[in-house]
């Protein structure tokens, strides 16, 4: 039976360790995390969405070893007209309606790692900005005419191709070949289905210990149903079938009837 310490309970302590490597493909994979944890160099992960990315990058963050913070962004949320000064920091008086300044989210993770989530969304004068401060070390904030030092790691994420948004001139060649001696490639939940169990009892402790309810097992149907399904959603629709199927059985034994999944 799966079990978390109290420190361990909140729900983003617990995902932060929702990580299996059952599959050869994920065994292969943690193989190249292991390689490049600690390695000086910026890190692209590449995978559809929903199968677990952030949680990737952070378990290559506390593998660094840096003692700096993890520091994630979504590209796609960044303000188009003030993305610059979100991303990088502004000086005093600077930015619309702000008199103090802001070191911005790359200033944030100094000594530890930035997390950029679907870095195609990244605006495209930003991505030439970005890789000069990965090659310097350094950075300019807006309304700053003197450049600082900033020690920053950074992991980069797509669940796009980049090498079609470069053809297509949506993404910076230059920061693309920079990123690529990084690159990971985390597979889809089907192509690694030997992980599908281990993910669904995992999510079943999770909720289970959160819900105060006792720890359910899941029956020959159950499993066979998990197993059957193709997970378009991957990780994410596991643990949303896994979370509901526990609050519809209350606990005790999780029949394939409690796994609701769309008809293919």
């Amino acid at each position: 039976m799966l079990s978390f310490s109290d420190a361990e309970r909140s729900p983003l302590s617990i995902r932060a360790t929702a990580l299996v490597f059952v599959d050869p493909a994920s065994k292969a994979l943690q193989t190249r995390m292991e390689q490049l944890a600690s390695a000086p160099i910026p890190l692209l992960i590449r995978g559809e969405t929903g199968t677990g990315k952030e949680l990737l990058a952070r378990a290559l963050h506390r593998g660094s070893e840096r003692p700096g913070l993890f520091v994630g962004v979504n590209c796609a949320a960044l303000s188009r007209e003030h993305a610059a000064a979100e991303l990088f920091g502004h000086a005093p008086g600077a930015a619309t309606g702000g008199r103090a300044g802001r070191a911005g989210w790359y200033g944030s993770a100094n000594g530890g790692t930035l997390y950029l989530d679907e870095i195609a969304d990244l605006p495209r004068a930003l991505q030439s900005q970005l890789l000069l401060a990965l090659q310097t070390g350094e950075v300019q904030r807006s309304g700053q005419t003197r450049s600082t030092p900033v020690d920053v790691r950074l992991i980069a994420a797509s669940s796009i191709d980049l090498q079609r948004a470069v053809n297509a001139g949506r993404f910076d060649a230059k920061l693309y070949e920079y990123l690529c001696d990084g690159l990971l490639h985390l597979p889809a939940l089907r192509q690694r289905p030997a992980d599908i169990l281990p993910l669904a009892e995992y999510f079943l402790a999770m909720h289970a210990q959160r819900l105060a309810l006792p720890m359910p097992a899941l029956a020959d149907s159950a499993e066979a149903r998990l197993q059957a399904y193709a997970w378009p959603g991957n990780t994410r629709e596991l643990e949303n079938a896994i979370h509901f199927a526990l609050l519809v059985n209350g606990g005790g034994l999780i029949e394939a009837d409690d796994i609701s999944l769309p008809t293919e």
